[in-house]
Order: structure tokens, then sequence, then C-alpha cells
């Protein structure tokens, strides 16, 4: 690897910046990194859009939405990540069919699952064990539940002492140990194996097939088989687009993400793959700056604790705010904007006529939020500055190709940070504005499974950022995820209310109706069913 080279000395940002959220705007000439930014996504190698990682300007207009629902959102449950097991078969049937059958007495709309590549492909490229989950999808049809499929292209888990513990498959992982620069890398050279590196999303590095047509290959596999299910029963795809299912890169391992102490890490930007090294020195050939591709991000730092001591994100004089920092962040955010731009666009046209709505999910990075630099997002490609907003691009993009957006952070307080520089709620307001501008349906979920009466009274708050009678657009949530403790007795009852606050009661069913016999049971009696059915399985 190319020894670091300097970049030039920064110019002093404004000691005026201010701590607080970025405002979406539509003009691009407010941007200070006008000067680096691509016309269209053409000038990454690859691209088939207009879209690109610049920011701020609408590139993409969606058609005026459908007439207003009426208020209330639909309710999913996540369903275990391990529902369908390694071997490929649906694990503890009798109490999953319990499960379902209580889930549908509450009035949950339908389920959210995980379709992991490391189950399904497991073995050998192009050959595919869809059992286990086209037992799942008619088990839901019985009870009158939607499924909107994940197709989870990441690892589940930090490894087989963290259970559920779901690699990529086999074979992927043996081409990775021949090729290391498959995996995101940092400077300090770590690898991290939860995705394929984007930068070699076009490559024939898979036994003959680059990345994308090996996602092409299994959303296509899916379709065939599903064909029945499709637009009926299976209503969306959601399509994983990086490490935990997430548009963004691993800055920071899954994991970590869902510690409490995470908010003190600052992230590791992810492009020393010598894919990423490559792209970089191209794109700074094409502006004749190649010192400036040299080697990544220069005077960063993320196992810095404090965000002045890391020379690219402080405030005064940070690179981030420099003509070097704006041409690095247009580059790597454009990089991940590309990424979902593909698969976006292979999803619209494997989909296309099926009926199922397609969808992508952005992440909740809420570190560092009222800080000018927002080093947390930057790091997992975001580039969203006090200057620019990042988040904008991406919706753009997503209405391109109709796709819902997903995001999280919904059941999170401000009052419940860590620090007083991180804000879930703020960024989920600009999450939202950004997919309310651009007329996205919008998929809300939870950051941390609880079911206590705060966090749920939280979601219901945030949820009226975007659904109502005035919104014009659509809104659902996923509760994530389901566990016995949901069938608590406290909890249940907790939960069951929450699905009648957020339909409005409109759609509850206080009873579950038996076919067989004409029985009905309460919804209590239905916990009572699932708890037997746990205990004999």
């Amino acid at each position: 690897m190319a020894a670091i080279t300097a970049p030039p000395a920064p110019h002093p940002a404004s000691t005026s910046c201010r701590r607080r959220a970025p405002l979406i705007r539509f003009a691009a000439s407010s941007s200070p990194s006008s000067r680096f930014r691509p016309s269209s996504s053409s000038s990454f190698p690859g691209a088939a859009g207009s879209s690109s990682g610049g920011g701020g300007e609408i590139l993409h207009v969606s058609p005026l939405p459908p007439p207003a629902a009426p208020p209330g959102a639909p309710v999913y449950v996540t369903l275990p990540a391990d529902v369908v097991g390694p071997g490929g078969r649906v694990a503890r049937r009798r109490a999953m069919g319990a499960s379902l059958a209580a889930l549908a007495a509450a009035g949950v709309a339908g389920i959210a699952v995980e379709l992991w590549w490391g189950v399904i492909e497991r073995h050998r490229p192009g050959e595919y064990d869809w059992a286990g989950y086209l037992e799942l999808a008619a088990m839901a049809r019985r009870h009158g539940l939607r499924v909107r499929a994940i197709l989870a292209f990441h690892q589940c888990g930090a490894g087989p002492h963290d259970p559920p513990w779901i690699p990529l498959p086999q074979w992927v992982l043996e081409e990775m140990d021949k090729v290391p620069d498959l995996s995101y890398t940092n400077r300090y050279q770590k690898r991290n194996r939860e995705y394929i590196s984007l930068g070699c999303d076009i490559l024939p590095v898979l036994k003959g097939r680059s990345p994308m047509q090996a996602y092409s290959d299994f959303m296509r596999s899916f379709r065939n088989t599903f064909e029945d299910y499709l637009g009926a029963i299976v209503t969306e795809v959601q399509v994983g687009m990086g490490p935990g299912g997430e548009l963004r890169y691993p800055s920071c391992p899954t994991e970590k993400l869902n510690q409490p102490g995470s908010s003190s890490e600052l992230g590791e930007f992810q492009c020393y793959d010598k894919f990423m090294q490559a792209s970089l020195s191209a794109r700074a050939q094409i502006f004749g700056l190649q010192e400036w591709g040299n080697d990544g991000s220069t005077g960063t730092d993320g196992s810095q604790k404090n965000l002045e001591e890391a020379s690219f994100f402080r405030l005064d004089g940070g690179y981030w705010d420099t003509p070097y920092g704006h041409f690095f962040l247009e580059w790597y955010s454009g990089m991940l904007l590309l990424h979902g731009e593909r698969l976006c666009m292979i999803a619209d046209a494997i989909f296309s006529g099926t009926g199922v709505t397609i969808s992508g999910k952005v992440a909740g990075i809420h570190w560092h939020y009222y800080t000018c630099s927002h080093p947390s997002e930057l790091t997992a490609g975001y580039y969203n500055t006090l200057l620019r907003d990042g988040y904008l691009p991406i919706a753009q993009m997503f209405a391109k190709y109709k796709a819902a957006l997903c995001c999280s952070c919904f059941d999170l307080r401000d009052t419940e940070r860590t620090d007083s520089e991180s804000s879930p709620e703020g960024t989920l307001r600009q999450l939202a504005g950004a997919a309310k501008m651009c007329g996205l349906p919008l998929n809300g979920e939870n950051s941390m499974t609880r079911l206590d009466d705060a966090s749920l009274n939280q979601v219901i708050r945030s949820s009226r950022l975007y659904s109502g009678r005035t919104s014009g657009t659509s809104f659902s949530f996923n509760y994530v995820r389901m566990n016995k403790s949901l069938f608590e007795f406290h909890n249940w009852n907790r939960f069951t209310k929450f699905v009648r606050q957020m339909s409005d009661a409109r759609t509850f069913l206080a009873r579950l109706y038996v076919r067989r016999g004409q029985q009905c049971l309460s919804s209590m009696s239905v916990v009572w069913v699932v708890s037997r059915a746990c205990v004999y399985t």
C-alpha cells in the first residue's frame, strides 16, 4: 500500500459552528463541496443511473402520492433470526404456529423474516434451499398474516460464541480467505467479514460471478420459488444492502452498535482494501489530484474517544471541511450510494409486475449528531454534516425505483442518550423529513427489543412524524423482534394495547377464530397456547 501523503493544510473551520441538526436543503449551491461534485453517477465505474453521492439537489422526483389513507399504521413483527435453522428447516414448529396465531389475534398485520444467504445458498453457488421459508410462508397464509421478506446478504452475530450465528455461505468465506481484500478493511488492516466489500461489486470474484450477479441470481430464485405468494402474502421485499442489512459501511462492528457504550465510537473509514483503494486513486486522477488518491482518509482515528483529538473531525481546522475532505467524503459516500442504486435497480427489474414493494434500510447513526462534522455518520458512509444533508440523496435514489425506506430509532428518546452530542430524535426527524420530501413509504423500527410503556409510547409519538391524514404517504411499523418474553402476561398486555393504538383500533381483533370446530379463543388464551407449545418443542 502506498505511503500516506498528507493533503494540503486545511482552512480553519469557523468557530461559530452551532451544535444543531442540519437543515434539509433543495439547492446544491450552498454546499461548500460543489467543486468536486460529479454531474451524474456515470463518473463512477458501473454507474447505471443519474443519482450520485452529491448532496442537496433533488435528482429524481417521485410521482404525486395517492390520496391519503385513513390514519393508523399496520404493525409487523420480526421473527427470531434463527426461525429457519442452519439445516434449512423451521425450528420449533409447534411454538411458531401458536405464536403466529397469537399475533394474528392481536391484530398484527404480518411478520418480517430474514432469508439468510448463508442458509439458503450454503452448500455451493447457484444451489438454493428455500424449503424452510416456503413452510413459513404457508404458515403465515393459514393465519392471515402478510410476509415482509428481508433478503439478508450479511452475517448474523459476532461469531459462534454469539448465537444465533449465521455466517456468509461457506464458499464465499473460502473466497475471502483466498483474497482477503474481499472484506472491508480499515486503516489498521483489520478485516470485517460481515458483508462483501462494495469495492468489488461488479468484479467476478465469487467463482466467476460478481457479488451483484450473485445477489441478482438469489433474488431471481426467490421470485420464481415464491411466485404463488408474491403480491398476496409476500407483499414487500427488503433488500439487504450492507452490514446488519443496512445501507452503510461497517465503520463499527454491528454488535458494537447495539452496545450502550458505543456512543463514544467515532468509527473507522472502511476504504483500505485494494478494490476501494483503486477506486479512490482513479477518482483522484479524474480531478488531477493524484496525491489525494494515494491512501485513504488522513487525520482519522476512530479509536479516539474525544472528537477534538481526531484531526479529521475536530471543529477548528478539521479536514472534513476542506477541499480535500469534500473530495474524499463525496467519493466515499458516493460509492455507498452507487452500491445501493445497483441493488435497487436489480430488485426493481426482477420484482416488477409481481405486486410486491421493494425497500431498503438506512441505519439510525445518532451518535455525535449535535456536532458540526457528525463523525459517526461520515465513517458509516452518510455525508451528513452541519453544512450538508446526507440523507436526501439516498431518499432521492430510493424514490427513483419506488422503493420504501426503513429506519430505526423510533423507540429512542434524547433524554436516554449517554452524552449531550447524541440525538436519536434529531436523526429520525431528518430521515423522516427526507423520506416525506421524496414521497417514500416509510417503515419504522425499534432499535432495542423492549416492551416498557415509555418505549412503546415513544414509538407512537415518533410515528406521528409520518402517519396521519395529511401525510399523503404510507407508514408501517416493524417490531424487532419476537421472543418468549413478548408473550409474558404483562408484556403481552402492553403489546396488544400498542397495536390497537398504532392502528387506531380499526384493525384490532380481540379474538382468534379457529376454523376447526368454530371454537373461539381469547387473545390471552392464545398466550397460554404459546407457552404450552414452547414446553413441548
